[in-house]
């Protein structure tokens, strides 16, 4: 396993347990990490330490019921959240997007032993990475695996492959992994890091989201236990059609970036020395082409931000369409899905256009590379590259038109 380095980050913040999305403490945390992200995108310092503090913090147990040691919020609240941390630091965001994405699939699932365990593991301050992608794949998200595989082991098995982008895994301490069981059916396991035989490297070279740690993992001779495999025919594994959080999540960390980038653009103009000689307003505060730009990312920040929660709250319905029979679920789901679908097309051009606009605020001295101003549009633009708009606007087009319904697999 990659290590933590030597500590780094010096904070007083003091936590209750687990925060919530009211607490000082959070704002606080998140006006930590927002201090120091434009240095650690720049200089690709892996924030092994913030995510320390979010372990501390018990973030992660968010959406885990009150009853159950959580904060017992919903998906709304959530991706409220989502957005104020990608505020902070995208980076930071997206490295617990995974752990979200789990987290949910075992609340959705049926209570036995293990998923007990396993929340109880996220209430204590556990984070879950995942492991799903394999590059031998022909045709990408559709969980297809090839080279991950569990073979008997006594009671037990032990695993062998690769796999590849295993986004915020080096900070994890669980890590979520799909494979191809003995029977060559697919299957999930989900086992502590620590354990021998794992290996994460972190060789992401990507122009944005740097931190992410989106690296290869290597399994050779693993030990998994007969618990820890999640197998098709499992009564208390989620069967939900559509994985609509972990495509919502990264739509609401874009909308956190133009959050950062309208602070940004305000504080260029408060700290702009001078402006062109043919400007219509000595300061550039006073300056009214500035005054529209600053306006339009305004604008372009509370429009992601709504259509963010206005799809969460599609997903919210589907709590109240799982009491109403396995029909009313799957249409819910379809719609949730739909909602998200729609949403990451507007929003991720938003962002887009946004951190552009960030440079018509400050001229070219803010492309100075000590300035860093281009993190907003290297990691908005990255975001959204993780599940192109073109193949989402023509599955949105095709039921519109024909009523066929979106694809189950990865990216919906």
């Amino acid at each position: 396993m990659i290590k933590s380095p030597e500590k780094v980050l010096d904070t007083t913040i003091e936590f209750s347990a687990p925060v919530t999305p009211k607490s000082p403490e959070l704002q606080q945390l998140f006006d930590f990490i927002a201090a120091g992200a434009s240095e650690r995108d720049r200089d690709r310092i892996l924030p092994f330490d913030i995510i320390d503090l979010i372990r501390s913090s018990r973030l992660g147990a968010l959406r885990i019921p009150v009853a159950e040691g959580g904060a017992g919020i919903s998906v709304r609240e959530l991706l409220e959240v989502v957005i104020r941390l990608g505020d902070a630091d995208p980076n930071v965001a997206h490295i617990v997007r995974n752990h979200f994405s789990v987290t949910e699939r075992i609340l959705r699932s049926q209570r036995s032993d293990r998923n007990r365990r396993w929340l109880k593991a996220v209430v204590d301050g556990a984070i879950i990475g995942l492991a799903a992608t394999e590059l031998e794949a022909k045709r990408s998200g559709g969980g297809q695996v090839v080279n991950t595989k569990l073979t008997p082991d006594g009671n037990g098995y032990r695993l062998n492959g690769k796999k590849y982008y295993s986004t915020g895994s080096i900070y994890a301490d669980l890590i979520f992994v799909r494979v191809l069981a003995a029977d060559e059916t697919n299957a999930f396991i989900l086992i502590p890091l620590n354990r021998e035989g794992i290996e994460l490297v972190d060789d992401w070279d990507g122009f944005g989201q740097r931190l992410t740690g989106t690296g290869t993992t290597t399994f050779t001779n693993v030990r998994v236990e007969a618990d820890e495999v999640i197998l098709e025919t499992d009564t208390d594994r989620d069967n939900l059609p559509y994985n609509i959080v972990p495509q919502i999540f990264l739509t609401a960390v874009n909308a956190g970036i133009i959050r950062s980038v309208l602070r940004d653009a305000i504080n260029l103009i408060h700290k702009r020395p001078r402006t062109f000689y043919h400007a219509v307003a000595e300061q550039a505060a006073d300056d009214p082409l500035l005054q529209q730009t600053v306006g339009q990312i305004s604008a372009n920040a509370f429009a992601a931000e709504a259509i963010v929660l206005a799809a969460a709250d599609a997903l919210d319905r589907l709590a109240i369409a799982k009491t109403q029979g396995e029909e009313a679920e799957t249409a819910a789901a379809l719609a949730a899905s739909l909602s998200a679908s729609k949403a990451k097309l507007i929003v991720d051009d938003l962002a887009l256009r946004s951190a552009t606009l960030l440079f018509e605020v400050g001229g070219a001295s803010t492309t100075k590379k000590s300035s860093n101003l281009d993190r907003h549009w290297r990691n908005a633009r990255t975001l959204a590259s993780h599940n192109p708009s073109h193949f989402k606007a023509r599955a949105i087009g095709d039921y519109e038109i024909n009523n066929k319904p979106l694809p189950t697999r990865g990216f919906f």
